[in-house]
């Protein structure tokens, strides 16, 4: 057994290992959040505020953890959520991300912000792929990047609405570090020291970029690229561009960033097929609600009628039975599948949904579960 898998026990060790891998300014890009970083840590602390009352009377045979959404069979009720510039972690990153995923069973979202082009999934081995597109001043270019993904036959689109500002994180500032990396002599001095990463990442420095904003014919740069998506963020967006989406894209469609009730309300009246609860990892609005907080107040105004998830914080296998008790379809995972690949590339990747895997099998036996629709509110006990 290699020396990282032994001690990569449960995600907050593969974390310290991640820390231990990459330099610190990419690393605190990964793990960094808005501000304060209260909604950061709040995401995290919020699911020990929920306690379990297990049955343990009831017997277990064995525990199954399939879910059908949206007329697929996934083998576990988490997926692989969008992480920007996970090229920057390990070589090719998002392919090696997405084919773990795959081989679990479960499905990949690919970040708009991705150093690969989204048709660069566009093949069997990536199995299930959902796509992240923003609402733009251009307007024409969210419509783009939604053909695109038709053509590519990703299986579902999912529509972040929590990003028309950027969100200030501070721990980027502190380290100079920015996007586009500029790699001078502070950041190289920063990464003398992370010889394997450097060793991985040096021939590939100077092709990373945001491939699915590339142009033929304009400049491709990083530097070029990232100033692009930055004035074609829109805080004048509203409820008219998601039925305009809605009209455009006619499969599966979730929008992600929901927290409000009101708003998961007018999502169901604009035909939306899912609803994602975030708060964008801590990254945008400090002091936003967490996502497991925000949970039961938009799963009472759905009604089952679509498929709620949630993402931000989750970080054991037994949040993820937390948030299904609450409601939740599935959860998204984020930063644990980066530092995974930070660790190992696609078997870090594939030992963290391991993991999470492992440990929600154990903690739904001893809760005294064996399915996944067997979970219900009744099992938890908030303090």
């Amino acid at each position: 057994m290699s020396a990282w898998r032994r001690k990569a026990y449960n995600v907050a060790q593969m974390r310290l290992l991640a820390s231990q891998a990459l330099p610190k300014p990419v690393f605190d890009f990964a793990d960094g959040g808005a501000e304060d970083e209260f909604t950061l840590r709040r995401n995290e602390v919020a699911f020990s505020d929920l306690s379990f009352l297990p049955r343990p009377l009831n017997g277990v045979s064995g525990v199954d953890l399939s879910i059908e959404l949206f007329g697929e069979r996934l083998a576990l009720p988490f997926l692989l959520g969008p992480t920007g510039l996970a090229g920057l972690f390990w070589p090719d990153g998002e392919r090696l991300t997405a084919k773990a995923a795959a081989k679990a069973g479960t499905a990949y979202c690919l970040s708009h912000g991705s150093v690969c082009r989204l048709e660069d999934l566009d093949a069997p081995e990536f199995g299930m792929r959902w796509m992240q597109v923003f609402i733009y001043r251009d307007r024409s270019f969210t419509m783009e990047l939604i053909e695109r993904a038709k053509q590519a036959k990703y299986q579902a689109l999912v529509l972040t609405i929590d990003n028309q500002f950027l969100g200030r994180r501070e721990r980027d500032l502190v380290n100079g570090f920015s996007i586009p990396p500029r790699f001078g002599l502070r950041d190289m001095t920063a990464m003398a020291g992370k010889v394997g990463w450097l060793g991985r990442m040096l021939p590939e420095l100077k092709n990373i970029t945001f491939g699915n904003y590339v142009r033929q014919g304009e400049a491709s740069d990083l530097k070029t690229l990232a100033g692009r998506m930055a004035s074609l963020l829109d805080p004048v967006m509203n409820w008219a561009d998601v039925d305009a989406v809605r009209k455009t894209w006619k499969g599966p469609l979730l929008i992600k960033g929901i927290l409000h009730p009101l708003d998961a309300q007018e999502a169901l009246a604009r035909g939306v097929d899912g609803l994602i609860v975030s708060n964008h990892g801590g990254r945008q609005l400090d002091g936003a609600v967490s996502g497991i907080e925000a949970l039961p107040a938009i799963v009472d105004v759905v009604q089952g009628r679509i498929p709620v998830l949630v993402d931000g914080g989750v970080r054991r296998g037994s949040d993820i039975v937390k948030a299904i008790a609450l409601g939740a379809k599935a959860c998204l995972i984020g930063r644990p599948h980066l530092w995974g690949l930070s660790v190992a590339g696609e078997d870090g990747v594939a030992h963290v949904i391991q993991t999470l895997q492992d440990e929600m099998i154990r903690t739904m036996g001893l809760l005294g579960v064996e399915s996944i629709d067997g979970i219900s509110k009744e099992l938890i006990a908030r303090r």
